[in-house]
């Protein structure tokens, strides 16, 4: 064990009641992330302290707010944030960690055959990237990696249509939805609301940024765009 795996924490007891008969997964997953998530630079040294209140339950209470048995894309993974943790306390959805970095995507592969997570599967590539190539899902999700506006370009187009991006946001939370507002139209939004999930759990509770969308994800610009990949698909499909 390495000098910064020795600084995770016992898990705390809301852990055991969070994550249930994945409560010992979990604490696997937060020993890799302790130990080689640190020295493959998947995350800093100083998040280990506070890797189960932080990470690990805050982005596990997500689940309250996902709706069940749908596909869920989380875009933007990284070390498997929010979507290993969601993926732990919801055997009922159907998720896809999208990762553009081979290190992380790495890292992401090895997680979920270690933990067995058979409805977990990792394809690396940027949002924009696989616009058309993935199917459509019901639900992206995505942490605080980038604006509200800017995270919405990149989630809200591999949406089906009337789904939902689920964002774990922080303080500014309020603040970026009336900034982002006019983006977020364009880009076929019809609702947006600011959650806070994980009462009893975490200390402050999570924030989370929903945007529900019509029946054009992405608005029509991304409509053709999505079409287009679409029959670019099915022609090299067709040729092989």
């Amino acid at each position: 064990m390495t000098e910064d795996a020795e600084q995770l924490p016992p898990a705390p007891e809301e852990a055991r009641a969070v994550f249930g008969d994945r409560f010992t997964d979990a604490v696997r997953y937060a020993e890799l992330l302790a130990d080689a998530g640190v020295r493959r630079g998947l995350i800093g040294p100083r998040e280990v302290p506070r890797l189960w209140e932080r990470h690990l339950l805050n982005c596990a209470v997500l689940s309250e707010v996902v709706p069940e048995g749908v596909t869920v894309c989380d875009v933007g993974s990284g070390a498997g944030l929010p979507g290993i943790p969601l993926a732990l306390v919801r055997p009922d959805l159907k998720i896809t960690l999208l990762e553009p970095l081979l290190r992380r995507t790495n890292f992401l592969t090895e997680v979920v055959e270690l933990l067995g997570l058979d409805h977990v599967t990792v394809v690396r590539g940027r949002a924009e990237e696989v616009l058309g190539k993935l199917p459509p899902v019901h639900v992206v999700t995505a942490r605080a990696v980038a604006p509200l506006d800017r995270l919405a370009a990149w989630g809200v187009p591999l949406l089906r249509p009337y789904g939902e991006m689920l964002l774990l946001k922080g303080d500014t939370a309020e603040e970026e939805v009336k900034a982002a507002g006019s983006a977020l139209s364009k880009l076929g939004a019809v609702g947006t609301s600011v959650l806070h999930v994980g009462e009893g759990v975490v200390d402050p509770l999570s924030t989370v940024v929903r945007v529900e969308v019509g029946e054009s994800p992405g608005g029509v610009r991304f409509a053709a765009k999505r079409a287009k990949a679409a029959r670019t698909g099915r022609t090299r499909r067709r040729r092989g």
